[in-house]
């Protein structure tokens, strides 16, 4: 695309894209939704803990810093070729448009939003949905900066999570977890999340602290008060304590 023209964020280093009106796509013909649904409830649950936490929990990537996470939505990263599917991608300072009723809103259409998602995870449910072959070619190809695989039952590795960051052209290996870029970071969790225990891949902060759901922080924040109820209580009984104590040494304490 001759009329595309790459300039640089303040905050990203990742190419944005700017396309004069008379050569924007049309996406009327484009198929967005071909009907097929997610690989089962627990793929559905851990895209939606890797989704939901980030709108309940997480401040941004800095102030002022929009952000979209979506899963299972198409992403149309050349006009005329067949999307990439992500179970989940995460995309920085981008203010997605509120009218969703317009096809092109309805889909992550690169032209449309102006930058390529910073995050792509792939959870892999099979060994042949390409994760760490094709799909991991075509995501360094189109230069989406992390890379994520989670493979739960271990059917492309022994390793349950990889990550990725691009150096170049192609994909390095992250060792520590963390994104620094996105000042995210990723790693499994045991617990239970809508009453069903297992391993879960959470979202979390530089010192390992999950990124808690809406569910999970109002929790964390009604035993908070509770404990704070708890401690006002006993402040007050000391407090009468201690008045009836100087009553009893013939001390009338001030009020």
């Amino acid at each position: 695309m001759s009329t595309v023209r790459a300039k640089r964020s303040r905050q990203s280093t990742q190419p944005q894209y700017s396309i004069p009106p008379e050569c924007i796509p049309d996406v009327t013909d484009i198929v967005i939704d071909d009907g097929a649904p997610v690989d089962g409830l627990i793929t559905e649950k851990q895209m939606r803990l890797l989704t939901e936490p980030l709108y309940s929990s997480w401040p941004g990537p800095g102030k002022g810093r929009p952000f979209a996470v979506l899963a299972n939505v198409g992403l149309f990263h050349t006009y005329r070729k067949p999307p990439i599917v992500p179970d989940v991608m995460l995309s920085l300072d981008v203010k997605w448009p509120e009218d969703l009723s317009q096809k092109e809103n309805n889909t992550y259409f690169v032209w449309v939003i102006g930058k390529l998602p910073d995050v792509a995870i792939e959870i892999v449910s099979n060994r042949l949905g390409g994760e760490g072959s094709n799909k991991m070619t075509e995501y360094a190809r189109i230069g989406v900066p992390y890379y994520v695989i989670y493979d739960p039952e271990k059917f492309l590795s022994q390793d349950v999570l990889r990550m990725f960051v691009m150096r170049g052209l192609n994909y390095e290996r992250l060792k520590n977890g963390w994104l620094f870029d996105i000042r995210l970071g990723l790693r499994l969790w045991q617990g239970k999340f809508e009453g069903m225990s297992g391993t879960w891949l959470r979202w979390c902060d530089r010192d390992k602290h999950i990124i808690p759901t809406g569910a999970e922080r109002s929790e964390m924040e009604r035993a908070l008060s509770q404990r704070e109820r708890k401690r006002t209580r006993k402040a007050v009984q000391e407090i009468k304590r201690l008045r009836q104590k100087l009553r009893d040494a013939g001390i009338e304490p001030k009020k």
